[in-house]
């Protein structure tokens, strides 16, 4: 007799080791996968031979499936085959419209489990050495995304850029050049600011500046999304590669 379960699983920040040990164990018992952009190839081969593996990625506003899609998807597949696990790169609850699929779940009666991971928010920016809170420099930091839902530029940013905290943008690359000038009216301009392209993976590229001068940098190193905005006073004291 089909149970349909529906398991959220965060499958880490794209190095395929930063996964929980939990989250390897579910992925165990899938009968159907469905995985997003973000989420390393290898992070399949955990489910047993005979479930379902199904893209349903979303990368820089262009979607596999529309949401409504995916959603009616879930519903389908856990009615047809049983447990379901929605495989997303990071953490479910960090940008990745979990909230939308737990409610499509519940109201057809699916039961629901999330399973935290680890965010690119934390580990990105830890993988190349930049503290997000560092006593003297940071006392906090802010996380944001650069789109919204309409794809407009998040109203956030100015907010987040008056503050004195550490300002991590997600999904903001096709808006650099507005965000950086937000910061620019503020003041500061010569506010140290990184951004980091698929980190924790073997192809990470990061480059590093001032919010002056980092769309700049970024364009000569070829830097794009996916990728990360950090802007803070923590950026530069480790990040700087050495000879």
């Amino acid at each position: 007799m089909i149970t349909p379960f529906l398991s959220l699983v965060g499958a880490g920040p794209g190095d395929p080791e930063l996964i929980t040990l939990k989250a390897i164990n579910v992925i165990r018992q899938a009968d159907v996968v469905l995985y997003d952009a973000l989420v390393h190839p290898a992070l399949l081969d955990y489910a047993p031979p005979q479930a379902v593996r199904q893209f349903v990625g979303k990368r820089c506003g262009s979607h596999s499936l529309p949401q409504e899609e995916i959603n009616r998807l879930i519903v389908t597949m856990a009615r047809q085959y049983g447990h379901v696990v929605r495989l997303k790169g990071g953490d479910p609850f960090i940008f990745g419209r979990a909230t939308e699929e737990i409610m499509v779940a519940r109201q057809h009666h699916i039961g629901v489990a999330v399973i935290p991971g680890i965010s690119s928010v934390t580990a990105v920016p830890a993988s190349q050495m930049i503290p997000l809170t560092s006593r003297g420099l940071a006392e906090s930091f802010w996380v944001t995304t650069g789109t919204t839902r309409s794809g407009r530029l998040s109203d956030d940013i100015e907010l987040a850029a008056r503050s004195s905290a550490t300002v991590v943008i997600l999904m903001g690359m096709h808006h650099l050049g507005d965000i950086l000038q937000i910061f620019i009216r503020q003041g500061k301009q010569h506010t140290p600011a990184a951004i980091i392209q698929e980190g924790t993976t073997p192809q990470a590229n990061i480059v590093t500046g001032t919010v002056a001068d980092i769309q700049a940098r970024a364009q000569a190193a070829a830097i794009g999304p996916p990728a990360i905005i950090i802007i803070g006073e923590v950026v530069p004291s480790l990040s700087r590669k050495h000879p």
